[in-house]
């Protein structure tokens, strides 16, 4: 019963291949919010915040309703 346990999950053992579908997972995410943050002034560093799932979420909120905060009459 040697090889494959408990200790061998999913994803564990994907080598470079997980590396790679990350980085790609991760430009896929942060191109679109590295070219619309800045249209609604926010900088363009912000955007790597949006490898993390919850932020992104959160991102997406602030864009939706940036009017609202900022005061605007939308």
């Amino acid at each position: 019963m040697m090889g494959y346990g408990y200790g061998m999950g999913v994803g564990m053992g994907m080598g470079a291949f997980g590396f790679v579908w990350f980085v790609v997972f991760a430009a896929l995410i942060v191109i679109p919010f590295w070219r619309l943050l800045p249209r609604f002034g926010i900088p363009n560093w912000v955007s790597l915040v949006a490898i993390i799932p919850l932020a992104a979420l959160i991102l997406l909120w602030v864009i939706a309703f940036k009017d609202k905060i900022d005061g605007g009459t939308a």
